[in-house]
């Protein structure tokens, strides 16, 4: 099985590379692409891990972008990149510090409406990662009894970005992403293949045209976000514009925002990942 979509604890995943790996080789993924948020860090260990439990790792990252013209954000997934490259840290690092430093503030804003948590209680869910992520914030106060969902109704309260006229979350703090073409752009000077991400989440669809001939690569068919329907959709729009075909189960462990999804269920099949490979600059 091949799984071209999963995160550690280096992002926004409960499990470290290590467990993440070993979940994977129990569930029968033979290639595992690691695509963690904004960042290589972890990859030149995901790969020595995957060497000795027997499970191929492909070098990836996730970008968060944002569609300036459409207004609505944009994951570009880079797979195969050079980890530690410059063009992506010079892009990301400070995407992962503004997202740090936004976690703080969202934690005062939740302790200032009342809500027992301390900033040095939601870093230890952290730890062993780059930062901060509105998760391991609402890890904290799942323990604390204030919910028992990551993802609900109290998300919501203190997170909604205030869409379709709803009213904006109590901590929500809005960050400015990096612009989808730079993110494209980066990918490829890192020798990677760029492939937009569950492009459902963000209806990303109307900017695929554009994006290719930027160098957008890819298109993600397969993931939990994408219903029968919306796989369809996906397939023809590779056809159309002459797009590799990816997959995975964007697995964050405890973290998961869907139904649990696990490893593997995703699968793409080895011709579309030997048609990545072939793309590889």
């Amino acid at each position: 099985m091949i799984d071209l979509h999963c995160h550690t604890k280096i992002s926004d995943n409960s499990f470290t590379i290590r467990e993440v790996i070993t979940m994977a080789k129990n569930e029968g993924v033979t290639h595992l692409a690691i695509t963690d948020h904004d960042t290589t860090i972890g990859l030149e260990e995901a790969a020595q891990t995957g060497q000795d439990l027997g499970v191929e790792i492909i070098p990836g990252i996730e970008i968060s972008a944002y569609d300036f013209q459409r207004n609505t954000r944009a994951h570009i997934l880079g797979y195969y990149i050079t980890p530690g490259h410059a063009a992506l840290s010079q892009l990301c690092d400070p995407m992962i510090k503004k997202r740090h430093e936004a976690s703080q503030e969202m934690v005062q804003l939740i302790k200032e409406a009342g809500y027992d948590i301390t900033w040095e209680q939601v870093e230890r869910y952290a730890e062993g990662g780059t930062g901060v992520y509105k998760q391991h914030i609402m890890h904290a106060l799942l323990d604390k009894g204030y919910t028992q969902t990551i993802y609900g109704d109290l998300y919501k309260k203190l997170f909604s970005r205030g869409e379709q006229g709803g009213e904006k979350g109590i901590a929500y703090i809005s960050l400015e992403y990096v612009d989808a073409f730079d993110a494209i752009d980066a990918i490829r000077q890192a020798g990677g293949v760029p492939v937009i991400a569950h492009p459902k989440q963000f209806n990303n669809f109307a900017a695929i045209p554009e994006w290719k001939v930027a160098g957008l690569q890819g298109i993600e068919v397969r993931h939990p976000l994408h219903d029968e329907n919306t796989e369809q959709l996906a397939q023809q729009i590779a056809k159309n514009f002459n797009l590799l075909k990816t997959g995975g189960s964007d697995f964050h462990g405890f973290y998961s925002e869907t139904d649990q999804c696990p490893l593997g269920s995703k699968n793409i099949g080895m011709d579309n990942l030997q048609a990545l490979q072939q793309r590889i600059s």
